[in-house]
Protein backbone atom coordinates (compact mmCIF):
# COMPACT_ATOMS: atom_id res chain seq x y z
CA UNK A 1 0.00 0.00 0.00
CA UNK A 2 2.82 2.40 0.93
CA UNK A 3 4.57 1.64 -2.37
CA UNK A 4 1.44 2.52 -4.35
CA UNK A 5 0.96 5.80 -2.48
CA UNK A 6 4.64 6.68 -2.96
CA UNK A 7 4.40 5.98 -6.69
CA UNK A 8 1.30 8.18 -6.96
CA UNK A 9 2.97 11.04 -5.08
CA UNK A 10 6.13 10.85 -7.22
CA UNK A 11 4.05 10.69 -10.42
CA UNK A 12 1.94 13.67 -9.39
CA UNK A 13 5.07 15.84 -8.95
CA UNK A 14 6.78 14.60 -12.13
CA UNK A 15 7.24 17.06 -14.93
CA UNK A 16 7.31 16.05 -18.58
CA UNK A 17 10.18 17.04 -20.85
CA UNK A 18 9.62 19.40 -23.78
CA UNK A 19 9.66 16.40 -26.15
CA UNK A 20 7.08 14.52 -24.04
CA UNK A 21 4.78 17.53 -24.07
CA UNK A 22 5.29 18.09 -27.78
CA UNK A 23 4.33 14.46 -28.50
CA UNK A 24 1.11 15.08 -26.54
CA UNK A 25 0.40 18.15 -28.66
CA UNK A 26 1.29 20.59 -25.89
CA UNK A 27 3.81 23.41 -26.17
CA UNK A 28 5.68 23.51 -22.87
CA UNK A 29 7.32 26.86 -23.63
CA UNK A 30 4.04 28.78 -23.80
CA UNK A 31 1.56 26.72 -21.77
CA UNK A 32 0.24 28.41 -18.62
CA UNK A 33 -1.41 26.27 -15.96
CA UNK A 34 -4.48 28.52 -15.98
CA UNK A 35 -5.13 27.21 -19.51
CA UNK A 36 -5.26 23.65 -18.17
CA UNK A 37 -8.08 24.64 -15.83
CA UNK A 38 -10.30 25.60 -18.78
CA UNK A 39 -9.96 22.25 -20.60
CA UNK A 40 -13.07 20.63 -19.01
CA UNK A 41 -15.28 23.44 -20.36
CA UNK A 42 -14.35 22.24 -23.87
CA UNK A 43 -14.89 18.55 -23.00
CA UNK A 44 -11.12 18.05 -22.90
CA UNK A 45 -10.83 17.18 -19.22
CA UNK A 46 -8.99 13.99 -20.15
CA UNK A 47 -5.97 16.14 -21.10
CA UNK A 48 -5.88 18.06 -17.83
CA UNK A 49 -3.43 15.78 -16.00
CA UNK A 50 -0.92 15.85 -18.87
CA UNK A 51 -1.46 19.58 -19.30
CA UNK A 52 -0.62 20.19 -15.64
CA UNK A 53 2.69 18.35 -16.07
CA UNK A 54 3.64 20.48 -19.08
CA UNK A 55 2.55 23.93 -17.92
CA UNK A 56 4.25 26.88 -16.27
CA UNK A 57 2.70 28.27 -13.11
CA UNK A 58 0.97 31.57 -13.70
CA UNK A 59 2.73 34.43 -11.97
CA UNK A 60 1.81 38.06 -11.75
CA UNK A 61 5.44 39.03 -12.41
CA UNK A 62 5.81 36.87 -15.52
CA UNK A 63 9.47 36.12 -16.15
CA UNK A 64 10.51 35.52 -19.74
CA UNK A 65 12.44 32.29 -20.13
CA UNK A 66 15.82 32.82 -21.79
CA UNK A 67 17.85 30.23 -23.67
CA UNK A 68 21.59 30.06 -24.30
CA UNK A 69 21.24 28.91 -27.89
CA UNK A 70 18.73 28.09 -30.58
CA UNK A 71 18.66 26.13 -33.80
CA UNK A 72 16.24 26.89 -36.64
CA UNK A 73 15.68 23.70 -38.62
CA UNK A 74 13.99 23.62 -42.02
CA UNK A 75 14.17 21.85 -45.37
CA UNK A 76 15.06 24.00 -48.37
CA UNK A 77 12.49 21.99 -50.32
CA UNK A 78 9.82 23.61 -48.10
CA UNK A 79 10.89 27.20 -48.78
CA UNK A 80 8.16 27.53 -51.41
CA UNK A 81 5.52 26.74 -48.79
CA UNK A 82 7.14 29.00 -46.17
CA UNK A 83 8.41 32.11 -47.98
CA UNK A 84 8.60 34.12 -44.74
CA UNK A 85 10.96 31.56 -43.20
CA UNK A 86 13.03 31.54 -46.41
CA UNK A 87 13.21 35.34 -46.29
CA UNK A 88 14.45 35.21 -42.69
CA UNK A 89 17.05 32.49 -43.34
CA UNK A 90 18.40 34.11 -46.53
CA UNK A 91 18.53 37.61 -45.03
CA UNK A 92 21.15 39.17 -42.75
CA UNK A 93 18.84 38.74 -39.73
CA UNK A 94 20.31 35.42 -38.49
CA UNK A 95 23.72 37.13 -38.23
CA UNK A 96 22.29 39.31 -35.44
CA UNK A 97 22.10 36.19 -33.27
CA UNK A 98 25.52 34.54 -32.84
CA UNK A 99 23.95 31.80 -30.70
CA UNK A 100 21.50 30.83 -33.49
CA UNK A 101 22.30 28.01 -35.89
CA UNK A 102 20.48 27.29 -39.14
CA UNK A 103 20.25 23.58 -39.92
CA UNK A 104 18.80 22.14 -43.10
CA UNK A 105 16.95 18.87 -42.44
CA UNK A 106 15.44 16.99 -45.35
CA UNK A 107 11.62 17.11 -45.40
CA UNK A 108 11.24 19.06 -42.14
CA UNK A 109 8.72 21.84 -41.64
CA UNK A 110 10.33 24.87 -39.94
CA UNK A 111 10.94 24.58 -36.19
CA UNK A 112 13.07 26.30 -33.58
CA UNK A 113 14.83 24.19 -30.97
CA UNK A 114 15.72 26.14 -27.83
CA UNK A 115 18.67 24.83 -25.84
CA UNK A 116 20.55 25.38 -22.62
CA UNK A 117 24.27 26.25 -22.50
CA UNK A 118 25.20 22.57 -22.81
CA UNK A 119 23.19 22.14 -26.01
CA UNK A 120 20.39 20.13 -24.41
CA UNK A 121 17.04 20.79 -26.09
CA UNK A 122 14.66 22.49 -23.66
CA UNK A 123 11.77 23.42 -25.97
CA UNK A 124 10.72 22.88 -29.58
CA UNK A 125 8.45 25.32 -31.40
CA UNK A 126 6.76 24.98 -34.77
CA UNK A 127 7.25 28.25 -36.65
CA UNK A 128 5.50 27.44 -39.91
CA UNK A 129 2.91 30.21 -39.36
CA UNK A 130 5.43 32.86 -38.29
CA UNK A 131 6.62 35.77 -40.40
CA UNK A 132 10.16 37.16 -40.50
CA UNK A 133 9.44 39.83 -37.90
CA UNK A 134 7.90 37.26 -35.51
CA UNK A 135 10.98 35.04 -35.73
CA UNK A 136 13.32 37.97 -35.10
CA UNK A 137 11.24 39.33 -32.20
CA UNK A 138 11.03 35.89 -30.60
CA UNK A 139 14.79 35.42 -30.79
CA UNK A 140 15.42 38.91 -29.37
CA UNK A 141 13.12 38.09 -26.47
CA UNK A 142 14.13 34.51 -25.68
CA UNK A 143 17.82 34.19 -26.62
CA UNK A 144 20.47 35.34 -24.19
CA UNK A 145 22.28 38.23 -25.87
CA UNK A 146 26.05 38.64 -25.92
CA UNK A 147 25.70 41.52 -23.45
CA UNK A 148 23.85 39.29 -20.97
CA UNK A 149 26.41 36.49 -21.45
CA UNK A 150 29.37 38.78 -20.90
CA UNK A 151 27.87 40.64 -17.92
CA UNK A 152 29.14 38.02 -15.48
CA UNK A 153 32.58 37.91 -17.13
CA UNK A 154 32.86 41.68 -16.84
CA UNK A 155 32.27 41.55 -13.10
CA UNK A 156 34.76 38.73 -12.64
CA UNK A 157 37.56 40.39 -14.61
CA UNK A 158 37.22 43.71 -12.80
CA UNK A 159 37.26 42.36 -9.26
CA UNK A 160 39.88 43.84 -6.98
Amino acid sequence: MLVIISALVINSFAEYSAEDCWSLGLNKANLLCSSCETLPTFDLGILKEHCNQCCHRDESGYAIKKYAQARLEVCTCKFGAYPQIQAFVKSDRPAKFPNLQIKYVRGLDPIIKLMDKDGNVQDVLAIDKWNTDSVEEFLKTHLISENEENADDYLETNMI
